[in-house]
């Protein structure tokens, strides 16, 4: 059984990329799935892969349902296309948009064939991450959550001790530890 191995690339900044590996005899559905958790997304949207050419052209379309818009070709279904029957050539490409109104879109890229099952993976799987996925609802910090932490543990949001407003009331402590004395008409 042959192994198809895509990278799939987030469309506005191509470093960051998934690769995934299905069996031929697997469908665009299963494909469809894999890429949404590889990138962290939920599957509550629409979405169509579009056969494409070198120049990610759109060909038909492999849709998830058939959809209120415009085809020139009746689309074909992600649940009844195995992943094989649309390779035409060595380097097929795809086009996968995911939810219509955000218009996410990934390039697909057939990068390798074998005929080697890795008996430790269930396919389809994702066997490299490369890059932050975008957040699909919001943005996404790169510091992560464990900054989000220390920043409520240090409370980081509020003006750290010995450090104020300049002419801040109650500064007239500090003058006085460093030895000089203020009056009312100082403050």
């Amino acid at each position: 059984m042959a192994i198809l191995k895509f990278r799939v690339y987030y469309e506005e900044d191509d470093s960051v990329y998934r690769d995934i590996v299905i069996r031929h005899k697997q469908n665009f559905f299963e494909l469809h799935e894999t890429i949404l958790k590889s990138f962290e997304f939920d599957s509550k949207h629409a979405a169509t892969f579009c056969r494409s050419n070198d120049n990610w052209q759109r060909g038909r379309d492999i849709s998830l349902d058939v959809y209120e818009k415009p085809y020139k070709a009746p689309p074909l279904m992600m649940k009844e296309t195995t992943i094989g029957s649309e390779i035409k050539e060595p380097n097929q490409k795809f086009v996968y948009i995911y939810d219509f109104t955000k218009n996410w879109t990934f390039l697909v890229a057939l990068i390798n064939v074998s005929k080697e099952e890795n008996p430790r993976l269930t396919y389809p799987a994702t066997i490299r991450t490369e890059g932050i996925a975008p957040s699909q609802y919001g943005v996404r910090s790169l510091l992560g959550e464990r900054f989000a932490d220390v920043e409520e543990k240090y409370d980081l949001t509020k003006g750290a001790e010995g450090f104020g407003e300049e002419g801040e009331e109650g500064n007239s402590d500090a003058l006085e530890d460093a030895g000089e004395s203020t009056t009312e008409e100082d403050i």
